[in-house]
């Protein structure tokens, strides 16, 4: 327990005075501008800044853009305050501004198979996962032991054909008003159960899947086994965000691997678990990190 306490002491300790800003607009003239002198006239130093447009003729216009705060002439309402009216207004902007110092809240949902869980537990005891992890839920208790050994608390919501919505309910309860607080984002690591639109309507944080093809390949139940009765030369993974359309939502992050006839029905299983880890940390990572802007079904990564 002492070592978990220490990493992620450590971890916000070490954060960065720093501000995100995401913008997605109709494309114009003159949007780097007038957010670039906006800040430079509030003394904030513009450390990082990634723009893309779809058509600069009436398309649309995306950007990302990282600052540091010292030296700022106002608090952080008033300087969102100030944005919203000065500039977000004049180029009909969706924006959001977060702080690094502020991570965000994650919740972690799981059934049996543990290699996503563990991994991104991993990687956040470590330092390596900018995030605030609060909760495991899970419909099996099979992961129980292992996440109360990271410090973070567990609760089985068991799921039956007859208790889904029952069990989506005590789910968002403990998402949004239970004793764990409120969560920014849900991530599905391997969690089987498909989510009802409801769910997704009420869950209040934007959920992140893993699913095991690259999509839209061998989509469906057993897709190892149909990989290698189709002799397949790559498998891979898809991490995307959770829509009503099953296995539909924007893709943020994809990845393959070789394989060969040589390669058994556990093999492509191995070597698919380890492309599933990598993908959804990367695509998880990206999002605490704010480089992710949801166009069309589609994402921009920064």
């Amino acid at each position: 327990m002492t070592a978990t306490a220490d990493s992620t002491t450590k971890g916000r300790n070490e954060r960065p005075n720093t501000a995100r800003l995401l913008i997605s607009c109709p494309d114009r003239r003159g949007i780097v501008a007038a957010v670039s002198r906006f800040l430079f006239e509030h003394g904030a130093n513009v450390l990082e800044a990634d723009q893309h447009s779809t058509d600069p003729a009436g398309g649309s216009f995306f950007m990302r853009m990282e600052f540091h705060l010292d030296g700022l002439d106002l608090g952080r309402p008033e300087l969102e305050q100030a944005f919203g009216s000065t500039v977000a207004e004049q180029f009909q902007m969706d924006w959001q501004m977060s702080y690094a110092h502020s991570p965000k809240r994650v919740a972690l949902l799981v059934s049996r198979e543990e290699h996503c869980l563990l991994d991104l537990l991993w990687r956040w005891r470590s330092g390596d996962l900018d995030a605030d992890v609060g909760l495991v839920i899970s419909n099996h208790t099979d992961a129980q032991r292992d996440v109360e050994s990271f410090g973070v608390p567990f609760v089985h919501v068991p799921v039956t054909r007859d208790t889904k919505p029952q069990a989506e309910a005590e789910i968002i309860r403990l998402l949004r008003s239970g004793d764990h607080g409120s969560f920014d984002l849900v991530v599905l690591a391997r969690y089987m159960q498909i989510v009802s639109g409801d769910f997704l309507a009420r869950v209040g944080a934007p959920l992140i899947n893993i699913h095991h093809s690259f999509l839209p390949a061998f989509a469906g139940a057993d897709p190892y086994r149909r990989a290698s009765e189709r002799g397949v030369k790559i498998i891979g993974a898809t991490a995307h965000y959770v829509t009503e359309e099953l296995d539909a939502g924007p893709i943020i992050e994809q990845d393959v691997a070789r394989v060969s006839h040589r390669d058994s029905v556990p093999d492509l299983v191995r070597i698919g678990r380890d492309i599933e880890r990598t993908v959804l940390a990367r695509a998880v990572a990206r999002h605490l990190a704010d480089r992710v802007l949801v166009y069309e079904n589609k994402t921009v990564v920064f």
